[in-house]
């Protein structure tokens, strides 16, 4: 992905994010993300039925970086098992850390591929994958 195109993808997910809405449903598994040491703090909202992840919706305020990971995420991971999630955010993660990772499994979530430059922007990056994991990791406690 060229560096026009990572921009566009980043700027176009954090002035019209998918899935920006809160959600008042008692199926939904609801945690907060957020980065103590900026404005970042993002509400993440997830249905998970029969270990697949039916919905996912986010609200909250955050800068570009962090809104457009999350809008990108809840593309991603909807309709995907757990296990797939889990795979999904594994190799972001090593993406983000420069460790070897599945360009083809990623899609949009390439645009964060040089991320690593800005070790602060780390952070706001993968901020939402914290909120789906503790999700996820509930959901499982619930149904083991």
């Amino acid at each position: 992905m060229d560096e026009n195109l990572k921009r566009e993808v980043i700027l176009d997910n954090y002035s019209n994010p998918s899935n920006k809405t809160r959600v008042e449903d008692e199926r939904y598994i609801y945690k907060n993300s957020n980065n103590s040491s900026c404005i970042d703090n993002i509400d993440i909202w997830v249905l998970i039925e029969e270990g697949i992840i039916k919905d996912l919706k986010f609200d909250g305020e955050a800068c570009a970086i962090s809104t457009a990971s999350t809008s990108i995420m809840t593309k991603e991971l909807v309709g995907k098992t757990i296990e797939e999630a889990k795979k999904f955010i594994e190799n972001f993660y090593n993406m983000i850390e420069e460790q070897t990772y599945d360009k083809a499994i990623l899609n949009e979530a390439l645009a964060f591929d040089t991320i690593y430059k800005q070790a602060n922007r780390k952070t706001c990056a993968t901020l939402p994958y914290k909120g789906i994991l503790d999700a996820m990791e509930e959901y499982e406690k619930g149904h083991a």
